[in-house]
């Protein structure tokens, strides 16, 4: 009894240790490096971020036309047929029917010499596109986090599947001992249905973790835009990245200088901030120089029988007086809506600080949990070895083993699920600071192979 117990015991202590360590990189494995770039190329949410920035960007150029001058032609041709009664000198009636085309070509230039409104919309057109650029930044952070946590949300999917079939595989092997034992009168009725009891529950929970892995996998496919049939695996040697001096302070003003959501909704207000001089332009007056040139042949009637050409330039002064109250009701307005986006600026700022703070707390925490974890996982396994010692010696039981070997499944599981929570932590502390970039996904991407 004593040495089918002991074969028994290795074969389970090997099968949850072999099992649970790494497995070969496929050689389709996506790594992470290639699941952004894939992102940046087929992610739906991030090309709609994309053409909306380069929408943006056209604000600019819209507010500074009107500065510049303003060139418009025209050109009309008519065919006239006209009823004309002449008056000799005698005062005798010639009526005549004359019938002639008339054209009329004229070329003008305006340019605006003083106009609150034109220089108002330069302005606003100017902190629209920078509110565009900053709103794409703050959607690229999105991107990044959105593709690196669907990555290490499959890789943590994929991780449960693994460990939970080596859990399975364990108690199926154990079952099938504990039932030659009991063929040969050595076992007893508990230890099957202890046994058995886990192994259906192993069961379930595999079933559980293999449709989370599917569902992980088509998230992740969905945001680069292909399919996905296997990714990279965390390298031997996991290192804490070391968090900049200063403390929280120091990434609280990295975030009041850096965040792309700060920074947007600042150029919103300053986009606010020049509404109000366009409705407050309402009441002042616009001085344009204005530049014509015009050819008529038969403009009129009087004239069918003539050319002419006119060159004109001057200076065209237009006050509005009374606009029945339009002008006033339409700045209150607009003062109502700066004053609102200067509140929205205060809601983000909270928001970010919070979750600034929130980051912070979790990488530091992370770092210190996957301490701890290394060392639970390293005592797990000895423990799993001693338990297995023990049973030859006949001082430990079959419930010993399976206890061990389930303090080791959680412990791995814990210590993947903190190392991807520390990743992602560390990249959203980053985001809410607003120095987020490429170079932190190669960082990231780093820790794998």
């Amino acid at each position: 009894m004593r040495s089918i117990k002991s074969r028994m015991a290795r074969a389970l202590a090997t099968a949850l240790l072999a099992g649970a360590g790494l497995q070969a990189l496929p050689a389709s494995a996506l790594g992470l490096m290639q699941a952004y770039q894939a992102a940046l190329a087929n992610d739906p949410t991030f090309r709609q971020a994309i053409e909306d920035a380069a929408a943006g960007r056209e604000n600019r150029i819209i507010g500074r036309a009107a500065l510049l001058p303003n060139v418009s032609a025209s050109y009309t041709a008519n065919k006239n047929y006209a009823d004309l009664v002449q008056r000799t000198a005698s005062g005798m009636r010639v009526p005549s029917e004359p019938e002639y085309i008339s054209r009329v070509a004229n070329l003008q230039v305006r340019q605006p010499l003083f106009s609150l409104d034109a220089y108002a919309r330069y302005k606003q057109g100017a902190a629209q596109t920078d509110y565009s650029e900053e709103l794409f930044r703050l959607r690229t952070h999105e991107m990044i986090l959105r593709v690196v946590g669907a990555y290490l949300d499959a890789l943590y999917a994929r991780e449960q599947v693994r460990l939970s079939t080596v859990q399975r595989d364990m108690y199926a092997e154990q079952r099938a001992v504990n039932d030659r034992l009991f063929a040969k009168g050595e076992g007893t009725k508990t230890d099957m249905l202890e046994t058995q009891a886990r192994l259906d529950l192993a069961e379930a929970q595999l079933l559980e973790a293999q449709d989370n892995a599917q569902t992980a996998l088509a998230t992740l496919s969905g945001i680069v835009g292909q399919g996905v049939d296997g990714l990279g695996e965390l390298g031997d040697n996991f290192r804490l990245a070391p968090l900049s001096e200063g403390g929280f302070e120091q990434w609280r003003k990295l975030a009041l200088e850096n965040n792309p959501d700060l920074a947007s909704q600042a150029f919103a207000i300053e986009a606010a901030r020049q509404e109000v001089n366009k409705s407050k332009a309402g009441h002042y007056p616009r001085i344009d120089l204005v530049a014509s040139v015009s050819k008529n042949d038969a403009e009129t009637l009087n004239t069918y029988t003539q050319e002419s050409k006119n060159r004109a330039i001057g200076i065209q002064v237009s006050v509005p007086l009374y606009a029945g109250g339009q002008v006033s009701a339409i700045t209150r307005q607009s003062v109502a809506g700066l004053e609102k986006a200067r509140a929205e600026y205060q809601v983000k700022s909270d928001k970010i600080m919070v979750e600034l703070r929130k980051q912070y707390a979790a990488v530091v925490s992370s770092a210190a949990r996957i301490q701890a974890l290394d060392k639970a996982v390293s005592s797990a396994k000895l423990l799993v070895k001693a338990t297995e010692q023990s049973i030859k010696g006949g001082v430990r039981i079959n419930l010993d083993l399976l206890n061990a070997q389930q303090t080791l499944y959680t412990s791995q599981r814990d210590q993947a699920q903190a190392r991807y929570n520390y990743l992602l932590s560390l990249l959203r502390l980053r985001a809410a600071a607003g120095t987020l970039g490429e170079n932190d996904v190669r960082d990231i991407a780093a820790y794998f192979r």
